[in-house]
């Protein structure tokens, strides 16, 4: 094995790392909001996204802030505004655009989640601190911002 091995190594480790506290993260989140509020964690996403914005937000922007897809984003507005959770609305710079906003349901909703979808991910993040493998992980979760 040369130096390009051992980096490829070191990279796919880190790697794993981070993929095995993203899932730890997401298993958490999904059993704790399902439970709690009926929600999935991508629901909660899109829930997040437009709770955090005073006006209307429109789909490829609601898709690049929850990093979802275009189409599964559209797909999940849908259904969270079958739901009653969501409104759709003409887009403000562009009338053949189209935006979604919380309705007042859909923004109590975000404002009873949100607390324990942030309490779960510090949780999560203090469990990984004790591991020396997940340890860096989660200071660097904490480095951009994360909690």
């Amino acid at each position: 094995m040369g130096i390009a091995d051992d980096v490829a190594t070191i990279r796919t480790h880190g790697w794993r790392t981070i993929a095995v506290l993203v899932t730890v993260m997401e298993s958490e989140i999904e059993r704790a909001l399902g439970a709690a509020v009926g929600l999935s964690l991508v629901e909660y996403t899109v829930i997040d996204v437009l709770g955090r914005h005073d006006v209307p937000v429109r789909m490829r922007d609601i898709a690049l802030e929850a990093g979802h897809s275009p189409s599964s984003t559209t797909r999940l507005v849908s259904r969270l505004e079958d739901r009653g959770l969501v409104t759709r609305v003409a887009a403000s710079d562009d009338r053949r655009g189209v935006a979604s906003e919380l309705t007042a349901e859909g923004r109590l909703l975000w404002e009873t989640s949100r607390p324990l979808h942030d309490e779960i991910v510090a949780s999560v993040l203090r469990e990984a601190d004790v591991r020396r493998d997940l340890a860096p992980v989660a200071d660097a979760f904490r480095a951009v911002g994360a909690v």
